[in-house]
């Protein structure tokens, strides 16, 4: 399949790739069309856990209950890492 991409998602692509988080074009379409996909398929028990998630911590941080941003920034990162992990395809031999 060819494609024909206007010049604002050739930027776009472009950015992805140049993160260093993508291999090649290929890789940022088709993370971005899994992440929609996935999106899509929440169901509605997942929505409404997700709002409780957020709310929960909305709390805490009304509490005063907060990490600090460099904290915060390596847990985001190793859970980053780790989806990205479960989220590569098996190598091809």
């Amino acid at each position: 399949m060819q494609l024909n991409v206007p010049p604002d998602l050739e930027a776009l692509i472009n950015k992805r790739l140049s993160s260093g988080a993508h291999n090649d074009a290929e890789d940022v379409l088709r993370q971005a069309l899994e992440a929609q996909d996935a999106e899509e398929s929440w169901t509605e028990d997942e929505r409404r856990a997700l709002s409780a998630h957020i709310e929960q911590g909305y709390l805490q941080a009304e509490r005063g209950e907060l990490i600090g941003g460099d904290r915060a920034r390596r847990q985001i990162q190793k859970m980053k890492e780790t989806w990205r992990r479960s989220r590569q395809r098996p190598a091809m031999f």
